[in-house]
């Protein structure tokens, strides 16, 4: 049985799509789509750092509030022996 393996495009694959939006926008519009893309992909990539420090800032709190209970159960439970 024959399985379709998808992966990333090589470089000849690379080449025929940059030919093929070459043809398909012109020469013009090639500088305009990379800035866009350029701009979309930082965007992108700032989004992904904001939700990993909420994450990481959740985690923290989690902790913190776990500590705090841990204390308060040890100092009651030292309190009352």
């Amino acid at each position: 049985m024959n399985t379709l393996a998808i992966g990333m495009p090589g470089g000849t694959e690379l080449l025929v799509i940059l030919f093929i939006v070459l043809l398909l926008f012109g020469a013009k519009k090639l500088p305009e789509l990379s800035r866009s893309l350029g701009k979309s992909l930082g965007e992108f990539k700032k989004g992904k750092e904001d939700l990993e420090r909420e994450i990481r800032e959740v985690e923290d709190d989690l902790k913190k509030s776990t500590e705090i209970k841990e204390e308060s159960k040890t100092s009651t439970s030292n309190s009352t022996s």
